[in-house]
């Protein structure tokens, strides 16, 4: 039944080119397809932030009535499970059935949740709602990082997946001023708006992935679909680099399918679970370090540190969406320019400096109420999410997506994607009630936790920089360990180079006739 949604179109070149004829490198179709696939990330964004000031507001706390702050933070993080679970079939839908088919399911599955959070009444209907979303929302953030990864140069990989975060980003800067501006209407129902209206685009993006978005060049060769493989290939990047990369693509892809047969099992045996411990931390790292349990409760960050008006907290909490915005265009400039590691460390510095910031404005808020240094609280999470977006927003997800061999990479990527959710879950469970209890401990805490990542990049995250995607194994040593390779994958080996030979042989006459049907 599944097969049914796969992509069995062929793929042919456009009217408009002749047979044998050069293409150059077309990035902006690259481009294109990267801002499309993205809306799944504005979606992300969307809802990442969409809930922060409606939880803050007493009409919607008087409609739901949570029992206390663990019901608040459940109906945040319930939706983090589906994400979850959304990540976790993601490997195994891009698989059978394409990543952009994939991302066009998804976002029936995000359609469906959207419509039943804005119709509820109740905790326990707003909550299931979410949890629906979430599966839909896990999906993109697997799938669409996994898509891009794919089609894009290796050398401006990081810019490109960059894109993404930075229309996610612009999806929470959207979402903030949207629900900002619901916020003043006199109805007790103003919140179900702008949980309703992300509909229309996830609608667009069901319908253009199904129809317009070409499959992955690296899915079809392990479809052995490898003409409509180089005709992808050739659209995105020319006719020159794309003969050498699907020479590539295809050497190993039949390499891995010799050596493994890409089961779940794979992704904690040898070698690889060394990738799969280290693209899962990194993601995990990138939740726990703050940024969520920030970005989720701000306008009570905002309200302890001094600014104790509702409309001025939210305010201030829709600055942030304009910061992570602004500051998404610095990877997108840079990230390239720099080593992986240098950014997370980078990073984690300037995120370190801005809790201890937020400490101290929150303690001089408690012993002078009334000072108008309180204000300058906003300074720190802004600067928090600078150093952020510039390193970890991007940097852990890029990571997640390129470090896998080609037949483990979707679900390498969904398992580092789950950590992410399961470590997000977490983070949006557990920070009411222990910034109730503690105060500011919770940001301590968070900057304790950023020095241990410090640590983790600097001694054990293994630089990925400029690397193709072919080369990842080799970088990892996944195709040169005994564990990894059947003893008798020398004599195979000999085998599949002389297979590889004949099929290289034969491609070109099957796009030759391809051609002139």
């Amino acid at each position: 039944m599944i097969h049914l949604f796969k992509q069995t179109t062929p793929i042919r070149p456009v009217d408009d080119v002749t047979p044998g004829q050069k293409r150059e490198p077309n990035l902006r179709y690259v481009y294109t397809l990267t801002a499309f696939v993205s809306i799944g990330g504005f979606l992300f964004g969307w809802d990442q932030g969409v809930m922060a000031m409606i939880i803050a507001d007493d009409r919607w706390l008087n409609l739901m009535q949570p029992a206390n702050d663990w019901s608040v933070g459940f109906v945040i993080s319930i939706y983090n499970i589906g994400c979850v679970v959304g990540a976790m079939t993601t490997g195994f839908f891009a698989d059978v059935c394409g990543r952009e088919r994939t991302i066009s399911l998804a976002s029936t599955v995000f359609i469906a949740g959207a419509l039943l959070q804005a119709a509820s009444y109740s905790i326990a209907q707003i909550s299931v709602g979410r949890l629906i979303l979430g599966l839909g929302v896990g999906a993109y953030s697997a799938g669409v990082p996994l898509y891009i990864s794919e089609i894009s140069p290796a050398h401006l990989r990081g810019r490109i997946v960059g894109i993404e975060l930075m229309i996610l980003c612009l999806g929470e800067m959207v979402i903030f001023w949207i629900v900002y501006a619901f916020y003043f209407l006199e109805s007790d129902d103003w919140w179900r708006i702008p949980l309703a209206i992300q509909v229309v685009p996830a609608l667009i993006l069901a319908f253009g992935c199904w129809t317009w978005v070409p499959p992955s060049p690296r899915w079809l060769v392990a479809e052995q679909r490898y003409e409509c493989a180089l005709e992808v290939l050739s659209r995105l990047h020319g006719t020159e680099a794309a003969e050498q990369e699907i020479s590539e693509i295809r050497q190993t892809v039949s390499e891995e399918q010799v050596t493994t047969e890409a089961s779940w099992a794979d992704m904690f045996r040898g070698p690889v679970l060394r990738v799969t411990l280290l693209g899962m931390s990194l993601q995990m790292f990138q939740q726990i370090t703050g940024t969520n349990g920030i970005f989720y409760y701000a306008p009570e960050l905002f309200k302890k540190g001094g600014i104790t008006d509702p409309t001025m907290a939210n305010l201030a909490t829709g600055g942030i969406g304009v910061v992570l915005f602004v500051s998404a265009w610095i990877p997108i400039l840079y990230f390239d320019r720099f080593g992986r590691k240098t950014w997370f460390q980078f990073g984690l510095v300037g995120m370190i400096v801005a809790l201890i910031g937020i400490c101290f404005l929150q303690q001089h808020a408690m012993d002078y109420p009334s000072s108008p240094v309180n204000n300058l609280i906003v300074v720190f999470p802004y600067m928090f999410f600078t150093f952020f977006n510039a390193s970890w927003s991007a940097g852990s997800w890029l990571y997640a997506a390129e470090i896998f061999p080609i037949s483990l990479r979707a679900k390498g990527n969904a398992l580092c994607t789950a950590s992410l959710w399961i470590s997000n879950f977490v983070v949006a469970q557990i920070s009411p009630p222990i910034e109730s209890a503690t105060g500011y401990g919770l940001y301590i805490l968070f900057a304790i936790i950023c020095v241990i990542a410090f640590l983790f990049v600097r001694y054990a995250v293994v630089e990925t920089r400029g690397r193709s995607l072919e080369e990842m194994a080799e970088l990892f040593g996944i195709d040169k360990d005994g564990k990894y390779q059947d003893p008798q994958d020398s004599a195979r080996q000999g085998l599949l180079q002389d297979n590889l030979q004949d099929e290289e042989s034969t491609l070109v006459n099957d796009g030759d006739s391809e051609n002139s049907e």
